[in-house]
């Protein structure tokens, strides 16, 4: 299932392995993105949330390009049991690596594209010190090391400041106005990637993410778990916007067809402004359970505008409506879930 009309008729997904078959296939867009591109494929980090499937859609990409030689590697601590293994089983090279300590990064292997996706969020309280060598520090040595590769970076739209829910959001023409260590370090991130690109020619693509969901995590599993249990819905960050991580892979991959020096920024989430009220409400009807909710809507919230990135990529595969139906089918059905909460509602930036 490749395209919007066919996803959007999806009323149920199987099991795990329906749901990462959809997240990693290739648009045709990918593939033709892969097919111009020359050398190996490294992902730095590889082993979150987004890693495995982002991966997975890039070795299937070469694939149907016709380019199965070319290597797609990833690298990290892959502290969690079996995420090296599903790897391994689907054709994608794994190296065990902390990319902060001292010689990690000159023992990789040379390639010419690289995905950087490690960072610090969650426990950044308390913590400030690594938060910011993860998030500011070390993409400037992997730039330094990588400096004749295109490279695609993520980042995060915590970069932004709170807007009015009246708006589309933040576009990547605003300044930066980031709230808390997090994004503060973040913005670090993006300024010292900015100065290696400049200095060394390096092209680039940043991706400030904001949020991707699947039946496993984001937003939309948060607040249906709650609905689910029956705990108050905070309403303080009131709004949100949220895109399939099948297509937020599909945009990240395709952003190496625009790398460039400075970098190039895109904005990568849905295109609409929820209402975690809406939300909820709608997820209390496809459970059964009434939402109950805890304080009011501020006028403002953390939201971007993706207009850039959807008339470059195209829109979206699946809407909204079918991904709420979907997650509240996946709960129903004791669908497995990764119990890492987005806090989303954070509005101080402190996670």
């Amino acid at each position: 299932m490749t395209t919007g009309e066919s996803l959007n008729e999806l009323h149920a997904i199987r099991d795990l392995d329906q749901l990462d078959d959809l997240l990693s296939t290739p648009t045709p867009g990918v593939v033709e993105t892969f097919s111009r591109l020359d050398g190996d494929l490294i992902l730095l980090g590889v082993a979150g949330k987004m890693g495995p499937t982002l991966a997975l859609m890039a070795r299937r990409a070469f694939d149907a390009a016709g380019l199965s030689g070319r290597r797609v590697i990833g690298v990290a601590r892959f502290s969690t049991a079996g995420s090296e293994s599903w790897l391994q089983g689907r054709g994608i090279e794994t190296i065990r690596a902390d990319l902060l300590e001292p010689g990690a990064l000159e023992r990789l292997p040379e390639a010419a594209n690289v995905v950087s996706m490690f960072a610090m969020k969650f426990g950044a309280t308390g913590q400030e010190a690594r938060t910011w060598a993860m998030n500011a520090y070390l993409p400037g040595l992997v730039a330094a090391r990588y400096r004749g590769s295109r490279i695609v970076a993520f980042s995060t739209g915590n970069v932004y400041g709170l807007e009015p829910i009246t708006g589309k959001g933040s576009k990547e023409s605003d300044p930066p106005r980031p709230v808390g260590e997090y994004g503060m370090s973040c913005l670090g991130r993006e300024r010292i990637l900015e100065h290696q690109s400049r200095a060394l020619g390096i092209p680039m693509a940043v991706i400030r993410l904001n949020y991707a969901v699947e039946m496993r995590y984001g937003v939309l599993v948060d607040l249906g778990r709650k609905v689910f249990a029956g705990d108050p819905v905070d309403l303080a960050m009131g709004h949100f916007n949220a895109i399939w991580q099948g297509d937020a892979n599909a945009m990240t991959l395709r952003a190496f067809d625009h790398a460039a020096s400075p970098p190039a920024i895109f904005n990568v989430t849905g295109p609409d402004v929820l209402s975690v009220r809406r939300v909820a409400e709608r997820l209390g009807e496809r459970l059964g359970r009434p939402p109950r909710f805890l304080g009011a809507e501020a006028p403002d919230a953390l939201l971007s505008d993706a207009g850039r990135a959807i008339e470059l990529f195209g829109p979206p595969r699946i809407d909204t409506d079918r991904l709420i139906d979907l997650t509240a089918d996946w709960l129903l059905r004791g669908g497995a879930t990764l119990g890492k909460p987005t806090h989303f509602q954070a509005r101080d930036g402190r996670f």
